[in-house]
């Protein structure tokens, strides 16, 4: 690998020696373990503070898709994609709806994982288990579109030899990865974040700079893809039409309650160490789309203009492209691309590890301990949660090899929240409507996804615009919210029926 790329020792150093950190942190969370069990394994014990608790769900939010997925598509679509920071920045929105009184709520009940919320809100097997497969399947498709970012940052780097650069970068920093992450849990995960989030939010700054020295002003590229003979490409710096206004509408809507119901934020939701500290936590996180997302947006811009020709799956690489062309520049250059080659990794790792871990613990906790072994122990399901997270990453491994030319990043981004959101029900109106019903809720969820995957496996793509996860949803939240109405007015009858 250290052939294909075009670093020299100095700056492989320095790369070895940030991962190589990792490592060191994650036999420093081993250590640091208070005892052998699920609390202190998947979420650190007693909890984290503002500094770790920001910088771990800024880490965690913005992934690999954040760098290339969101240029990639803004090469594909162009201006357009100015929408991410608004769908970023619905996240926020929606944590607020539930997170606060779900914090409250797993400080008082002792919740570790996602489902442990929706056994003490609906106490159904149904629901657990549905939700239990849905959150693994949707974190399995987040974590292999990690994975093949991971590729695709050596890939765009190494020119002719992309194909081998890609296959070396996946192996060697997933396992890089699983290595602390099975060391340490979450704190390791946590401690590495703060690294990683800091590391990341310098290097997209670094990278806005970096493009504006180059390139000069964004009006500039501007100019020159408007100058083009390409209609396509003219196409992309044109107001958006109607169409494109409501897929613009459907992903704040399908990113902002999907993004917030990422089992490892609501993980996190459950280690912050105060109410007060979640709540500062996420005010801080409504400013930081600015200062990622953004400058993503603008990097696809950028590359519209001085690297045409790129389709496909193959537009994911346009970071490290412009990186090459940076690198050439001067020695001042070459050195700002291993610092946010460095980012890069930072970006991928972080969330790829955040997302190996709520796996395992949803697959110990909530499947092999409810349904498999009813008596296994703390320190059973935790040493089993680790050989889990040995064989899944050895799985999307190799996926992220076979798919490393067919798929892109932010493909597998929507179909993840097309399952996703089919939770909003249980979780967002739950916590709120206590008169919200688990059977009506079951079979509106049940309904969701039979709607939303017969539509993504017929049409394949958005519907008049919004995405098919939406369709179901709708369905979804009808017959949960009808159906407890009808449960309730029922019950309240038959109670006055009686007092007759």
């Amino acid at each position: 690998m250290f052939e294909l790329l075009p670093f020299g020792p100095g700056a492989w150093l320095v790369i070895a020696l940030y991962l190589a950190s990792l490592l060191v942190i994650g036999w420093l969370g081993f250590r640091a373990r208070k005892e052998n069990s699920l609390q202190d394994f998947y979420l650190a014990g007693p909890g984290f503070g503002l500094f770790v608790l920001v910088l771990t769900l800024y880490a965690t939010q913005y992934s690999g898709n954040s760098f290339f997925g969101f240029t990639g598509m803004t090469y594909r679509t162009g201006y357009s994609w100015i929408m991410s920071v608004h769908f970023m920045l619905a996240i926020i929105v929606f944590y607020l709806i539930y997170a606060i009184k779900l914090h409250a709520l797993s400080r008082n009940r002792g919740y570790i994982t996602p489902v442990d919320f929706l056994h003490d809100r609906f106490d159904s097997k149904a629901i657990n288990l549905i939700a239990a497969v849905i959150m693994v399947i949707a974190l399995s498709n987040f974590l292999l579109a990690q994975l093949m970012a991971m590729g695709r940052a050596m890939q765009g780097l190494a020119g002719e030899h992309g194909d081998i650069a890609y296959d070396y970068g996946v192996i060697v920093l997933a396992l890089i990865m699983v290595i602390y992450g099975t060391l340490g849990g979450l704190r390791a995960v946590a401690w590495t974040d703060v690294i990683q989030g800091g590391v990341l939010m310098l290097g997209f700054l670094l990278l806005f700079a970096v493009l504006f020295q180059k390139f000069g002003a964004l009006s500039l590229a501007t100019e020159k893809i408007l100058s083009s003979s390409d209609p396509n490409m003219v196409n992309k710096v044109m107001p958006p039409d109607a169409a494109r206004m409501r897929e613009w509408l459907s992903y704040i809507l399908i990113v902002g309650m999907g993004g917030a119901l990422y089992p490892q934020a609501i993980q996190r939701i459950y280690a912050a160490r105060t109410e007060t500290v979640l709540r500062q936590s996420l005010a801080m996180m409504a400013f930081l789309p600015f200062i990622t997302v953004f400058i993503a947006v603008i990097t696809g811009i950028y590359a519209i203009a001085y690297i045409p020709g790129l389709d496909g799956a193959a537009s994911d690489q346009v970071l490290t492209r412009l990186f090459r062309l940076v690198q050439q520049d001067s020695v001042f250059g070459y050195w700002l691309v291993v610092i946010l080659f460095a980012a890069v990794l930072s970006a991928m790792m972080s969330t790829a590890d955040s997302a190996l871990l709520s796996i395992s613990s949803i697959l110990t906790k909530d499947i092999y301990g409810k349904y498999i072994k009813k008596d296994a122990s703390q320190a059973q399901m935790t040493r089993l949660g680790k050989i889990c997270s040995w064989f899944l990453i050895i799985v999307l491994i190799a996926l992220a090899i076979v798919l490393k030319e067919g798929v892109s990043l932010v493909k597998l981004l929507d179909r993840k929240f097309d399952i996703l959101v089919q939770l909003v029900p249980a979780f967002m109106i739950g916590i709120r409507w206590v008169n919200l019903k688990a059977q009506p809720t079951l079979l509106g969820l049940v309904a969701g996804l039979i709607i939303s995957l017969t539509l993504v496996f017929t049409v394949g793509g958005k519907i008049w615009g919004f995405h098919p996860g939406l369709y179901g949803l709708l369905v979804n939240i009808t017959i949960a919210v009808m159906g407890s109405f009808y449960i309730n007015n029922r019950s309240a009858k038959e109670g006055m029926e009686k007092n007759i």
